[in-house]
This record gives structure tokens, C-alpha cells and sequence, in this order.
């Protein structure tokens, strides 16, 4: 499996629920908080073709997106398969 990154800012509840959604698949979760760090905002922005909102979500190379994007892989049935990959 490729490393899982979220990118994501205090107080933020779509992060909370997608890091409790990858934690009931025994995901570990590397963390950047975009409100502390303006260089892990700009990589974000880099990686994310813009997007601002948090959590922006990387598995290995692939741009999930945020939390109703995740969501919707795993409603979907495909997030186990990227997740393994």
C-alpha cells in the first residue's frame, strides 16, 4: 500500500471523519497541518491542482480528494482496492 497523507487544519471535522474511516481499516495516517506549516499548504495546493478545502487525500500517488470523496470509494466498494495497491 502507498503511504496515506492527509493534509488538514485544527478543528476540521471532515478530517476527523476520514482519518476514523481509514482507522477502522488499519490505515496509518501521515498528517500535515496547513495551518502551521505555508510550505505543506503550497505542496497541497501543488498536489491538489488548486484545491483549498481540507482534508486532501493521497493514497500513494492517487488524489482522493476530500472526506465525501473517500466517502464515496469505500459506498462505492473501491476503496479496499486502492487501498491494497
Amino acid at each position: 500500500m502507498g503511504e496515506v497523507v492527509m493534509y488538514t487544519s485544527a478543528h476540521c471535522g471532515y478530517c476527523m471523519q476520514a482519518e476514523t474511516l481509514l482507522g477502522k481499516k488499519g490505515v496509518e495516517v501521515t498528517k500535515y497541518r496547513i495551518d502551521q506549516d505555508p510550505d505543506k499548504f503550497k505542496e497541497m495546493l501543488k498536489r491538489s491542482n488548486g484545491r483549498r478545502s481540507v482534508p486532501q487525500i493521497f493514497i500513494g500517488e492517487v488524489h482522493v480528494g476530500g472526506f465525501d470523496d473517500l466517502y464515496d470509494l469505500e459506498l462505492d466498494g473501491k476503496l479496499d482496492g486502492l487501498l491494497v495497491s
